[in-house]
């Protein structure tokens, strides 16, 4: 019988890797628009902070012109562990950083990188190769190209790599609404991903009241 589990994310077993979101790298996005990008991140941020997913977050040459890391990283999740590092351009290939996700415990990977097919894929196929569970961000991620991604979605999945968006992510992670996060977790979703749902949510209230009011 199938472990349809291996396909899914355990919020027991996961850590949330945020790869180079830098200032200066992110002027190179083609394929996402800008603010979709970086509410996507953040929102990617304030989720794991809620849920205790530990959270690993490097910058490649902060002081060069990739730039300083996204400041609604660390505002989001002041529990994220920053590993700043200057020469790999795999973060992978920084100790340092490796040791970091190592200290979390987790075999379960939640990666986004700008960019997708540098920043991402490329600790994406170092970890999959150590044996770790990856789950690739796409819609977290920003690349040159749409082409770029395109051809990168295709090799990390060869690989055994699992594209995501950022919304099932939070989704997957959530579970059920019957939690007592889950308006913390609704305001995130208002906030950074389907602002729409915030007028679903006041048509309820209202409803709900005059529902009320005429009982």
């Amino acid at each position: 019988m199938t472990d349809t589990n291996k396909w899914m994310i355990d919020p027991e077993d996961a850590a949330l890797l945020l790869i180079d979101h830098q200032s200066g790298l992110l002027q190179l996005v083609r394929d996402l628009e800008y603010t979709v990008l970086r509410n996507n991140v953040t929102m990617l941020a304030k989720v794991a902070h809620l849920f205790g997913i530990p959270t690993v977050a490097t910058a490649s040459v902060p002081d060069g012109p990739n730039g300083p890391i996204l400041p609604e990283i660390q505002q989001g999740n002041p529990d994220a562990v920053y590993v700043p590092r200057v020469g790999p351009i795999n973060a992978w290939d920084h100790r340092p950083f490796v040791e970091a996700v190592e200290n979390t415990g987790r075999r379960t990977l939640l990666i986004a990188g700008c960019l997708t097919s540098i920043c991402m894929s490329f600790p994406t196929l170092k970890a999959l190769a150590e044996g770790y569970k990856v789950f690739c961000i796409v819609d977290a991620s920003g690349n040159h190209s749409a082409m770029a991604t395109d051809l990168t979605i295709a090799r990390v999945t060869q690989a055994g790599g699992m594209p995501i968006d950022a919304f099932a992510v939070m989704s997957e992670l959530m579970g059920t609404w019957a939690r007592p996060e889950a308006e913390q977790f609704a305001k995130i979703m208002v906030d950074h991903v389907v602002p729409a749902y915030g007028a679903l949510i006041e048509s309820f209230g209202t409803a709900q009241e005059a529902a009320k009011a005429g009982a």
